[in-house]
């Protein structure tokens, strides 16, 4: 398997490659602007009413920052490409990092070990990131195939799935809050800690498509494609210019 597997054949031009590694800037700095806050907030939150759940929602947030930072390094590079390997790797440690966190803590509320309490702080954080994060997490994914980075595709599914575990923390939390089900969040979070499992498996051997939400997002993309053909063939005249240019002596 190969980093590049699943990419777009046709890599964008000079001019067209700048406008994306800007783009990809933007999306890892707001990403990480913004998980900094909520792991900050959540974290308060989750020791002001003693929420294992919350607190390590703030974990979570914390975790999300490392793979994006390393995609930020990455693009601060001369030459990106370069370090594609390495910037996948220190996302497939974050992968298995946030699996870890998942699957331990839900075990200890399934348990009966912690107990979730209900916030209303921390269903506001929750609901607030189930809607800002898909958006970036498919925004970067875009932007990671028409530029062929694994990296960018890799960190892209970071995000969706911290999206997913934002969710299950919301439902879990107001369950908890309406109908006293503390493990409901708990089941959720266990089978998202095994997709992480599988997803940083994947970003270790350099395969960001060949995962269940890697097709997840893979199929959103096409769907885009189907609606939007002349972004598709913009940009394959656009690499085709780029190579018929360099053919001219």
């Amino acid at each position: 398997m190969t980093a590049t597997r699943g990419l777009a054949a046709a890599r964008p031009n000079e001019a067209r490659t700048r406008v994306l590694r800007r783009r990809v800037k933007i999306i890892v700095s707001l990403t990480i602007g913004y998980n900094v806050i909520e792991g900050i907030i959540a974290l308060i939150a989750g020791s002001a009413a003693n929420s294992a759940a919350l607190i390590g929602f703030g974990i979570d947030s914390g975790i999300e920052v490392l793979s994006a930072a390393a995609v930020a390094w990455q693009f601060t590079r001369r030459d990106p490409e370069r370090f594609e390997k390495p910037v996948l790797r220190v996302i497939a440690i974050a992968f298995f990092a946030l699996a870890a966190y998942t699957i331990v803590g839900s075990t200890l509320t399934l348990t009966g070990v912690t107990q979730p309490e209900s916030s209303s702080t921390g269903i506001v954080l929750a609901a607030v990131s189930v809607v800002i994060m898909p958006g970036l997490s498919l925004l970067e994914r875009r932007t990671g195939r028409e530029l062929g980075s694994a990296t960018v595709i890799a960190d892209s599914k970071q995000t969706m799935i911290c999206s997913l575990l934002s969710a299950a923390v919301l439902l879990g939390l107001v369950a908890n809050a309406l109908f006293g089900w503390a493990w409901a969040d708990a089941l959720a979070a266990i089978v998202i800690g095994i997709f992480a499992i599988r997803e940083g498996i994947e970003a270790w051997n350099g395969d960001t498509c060949a995962t269940a939400i890697g097709e997840l997002m893979e199929g959103e993309h096409d769907h885009h494609d189907e609606h939007h053909p002349d972004d598709a063939d913009h940009n394959s005249r656009e690499s085709l210019g780029a190579e018929r240019s360099d053919d001219v002596p």
